[in-house]
């Protein structure tokens, strides 16, 4: 695992315990999936990677638009979705067919897999990265060096 990877794990760790709140970024008080993710991009880099605009609880879906795929593929550095490693950032599609609108960090890999995230009604926790949850990935990612 990189540095800035061994960073990014490590920090998402520190957001466990976080409450949902849609559309915030603040360690501890409040987040979404996003959010969480904007929060280990500013320890990371020291600022926002962009302005974030107001968005639903659907994204982009009922305009069939990939909004966050492709900010996504603005910041972080897509890779091979079949080599899955610690620090990766993975993009979900909840459902078949639908848009890419959920994320998290992976923070194992190997015999028992772990990605934390922030989810509705749970707050950010760190779950199985299990075959359901596989069955979903859009699209896997890396942050960039610093």
């Amino acid at each position: 695992m990189s540095e800035i990877a061994d960073r990014a794990v490590a920090e998402a760790i520190e957001w466990v315990g976080t409450p949902y709140r849609h559309q915030a970024s603040c360690k501890g008080a409040g987040t979404d999936c996003l959010g969480l993710l904007r929060g280990v991009w500013r320890a990371l880099y020291g600022q926002e990677p962009e302005e974030t605009p107001a968005y639903s609880a659907d994204w982009s879906e009922p305009q069939g638009r990939e909004d966050l795929f492709l900010a996504a593929k603005r910041h972080l550095i897509q890779t091979d979705a079949a080599e899955a490693s610690a620090g990766d950032v993975i993009l979900f599609r909840m459902r078949h067919g639908s848009v890419a609108k959920h994320l998290g960090i992976l923070a194992r890999s190997g015999r028992e897999p772990a990605f934390i995230h922030a989810y509705s009604g749970h707050g950010v926790e760190l779950s199985p990265f299990s075959k359901p949850w596989r069955r979903r990935v859009a699209a896997r990612f890396r942050f960039p060096d610093a």
